[in-house]
């Protein structure tokens, strides 16, 4: 790597003077290692609720359809702040932006300790939905600015494999603090454990051009292939005039739904129909968040792997979301088994198909918009994504009140929505284009 960044023409005359001659090798996958770390306390985060809901509905109190509500609360505010996030990163940048989510949505999680009622929950949700919405977009800027084209596909796999590890983490973990501390103590330890995860941050993140430990030779191989940068901010109102903007969100409009609702309701459905509660759930949504994380390294890799066999970005990426996007019907089949790793299988290799197109969607918006415009890009057709989230949330619920069997249409739709999506995006970039920002 280091004799491909020599032969490139170098940039590095651009580095600040004060950087040493010996600077850290690589030092952009401890970047990314670091924004791995946060994506994995962002889905713990999340997960305790769903995992606790089970008791906590029966000790507390609501209806399939609060519950629902409760879901719809988080979504809203996490779309809210995924806008409103992704333009605040862009404007101060990667390092205060993470710092200052993180701080919040620790402190939300906490503050689920003090709930009583479905309204307390739904509020402390909300609050949780605003802190962790600004993840994605300062993830995707950091990863923008750090890593050239033939590796954000491998990079931003990395970082989507993070939601995989919070979800393996947080039912092993969470029922036995649970258990320990009461449901209240579970919040509280896991809104603690941010707070290290900021003062390393804060202490190591850098932009490329002036970090003090970045040698000048991977300075220069960061910003080989660069678009031409931006010299002013553009508005959302004109990111909706390009096409390439249509692309990314048909990709999360479409999929985004499936992911949530295993999510927050795979621990329910696993309770309903097999019997499973607690403690006993913990191996089995182990399994199923390995084969995310699975995915989401498969297609970050395979991509990358195939542009550095000289496949275009438009082939190379499509690829592995048709192969994703035909997996995906095979999870119909979950909802009517009986034997619960049956089950778990089948929505375990669907849910690594999703994530592999997951890693296609974020690596998508490196590939047509520039580092300057990635929050702004992100947390839009991220947002989105959460409004079509917010609408099947509120149609699962509704169902599930009126018969908490019904989870065999909500199977189907996860399941073929992607193909729709894959088709919407080929006719909106044939070929991969970056968007001309002017």
């Amino acid at each position: 790597m280091a004799e491909q960044a020599r032969t490139m023409p170098s940039s590095a005359n651009r580095l600040d003077a004060t950087i040493p001659a010996r600077g850290i090798r690589n030092l952009r996958w401890y970047i990314c290692g670091l924004v791995f770390l946060a994506t994995i306390l962002n889905y713990i985060d999340r997960q305790v609720f769903s995992i606790l809901a089970p008791d906590l509905q029966r000790d507390i109190g609501w209806s399939e359809l609060d519950y629902g509500r409760i879901v719809i609360a988080f979504q809203v505010s996490y779309a809210v702040s995924l806008i409103l996030s992704g333009r605040l990163i862009d404007k101060i940048g990667a390092k205060l932006g993470y710092t200052l989510s993180i701080i919040w949505w620790s402190f939300a999680e906490i503050a689920h300790a003090l709930s009583r009622t479905p309204f307390g929950f739904g509020a402390a949700r909300a609050a949780l939905g605003i802190g962790e919405g600004a993840n994605f977009p300062t993830a995707m800027k950091a990863i923008s600015e750090w890593f050239p084209k033939t590796e954000t596909g491998m990079a931003t796999g990395i970082l989507n494999s993070g939601p995989t590890i919070g979800a393996i983490v947080a039912p092993l973990l969470v029922p036995l603090i649970a258990a320990k501390l009461g449901w209240k103590g579970a919040f509280v330890v896991t809104g603690v454990v941010g707070i290290p995860w900021v003062f390393a941050w804060w202490k190591f993140y850098h932009s490329p051009a002036v970090h003090p430990h970045l040698t000048p030779e991977e300075l220069a191989y960061i910003q080989s292939g660069r678009p031409t940068i931006l010299k002013h901010r553009v508005s959302l109102r004109k990111l909706l005039g390009y096409r390439q903007t249509w692309a990314c969100a048909a990709g999360k409009v479409l999929a985004d739904p499936a992911w949530f609702f295993y999510l927050f309701w795979l621990p329910k459905f696993l309770a309903q129909e097999h019997g499973l509660r607690g403690a006993a759930v913990g191996p089995y949504l182990a399994t199923v968040y390995v084969f995310c994380g699975v995915g989401s390294t498969i297609g970050g890799y395979g991509s990358s792997l195939l542009l550095r066999r000289g496949w275009s970005l438009n082939a190379s990426r499509k690829l592995v979301m048709g192969v994703s996007a035909g997996i995906m019907p095979i999870v119909i089949l979950a909802s009517k088994v009986r034997d619960p790793w049956t089950a778990v299988l089948l929505i375990g290799v669907t849910l690594a198909a999703h994530q592999s197109w997951s890693t296609m969607m974020y690596s998508m918006n490196t590939d047509l918009f520039p580092s300057q415009a990635m929050g702004s890009v992100t947390g839009l057709v991220g947002a989105l994504g959460s409004a079509s989230t917010i609408l099947f949330a509120e149609i699962t619920g509704r169902m599930l009140q009126r018969d908490p069997n019904l989870y065999f249409p909500m199977f189907i739709a996860c399941g073929t929505m992607y193909i729709l999506a894959l088709t919407i995006i080929h006719l909106l970039v044939p070929r991969f284009e970056p968007a001309k920002l002017d």
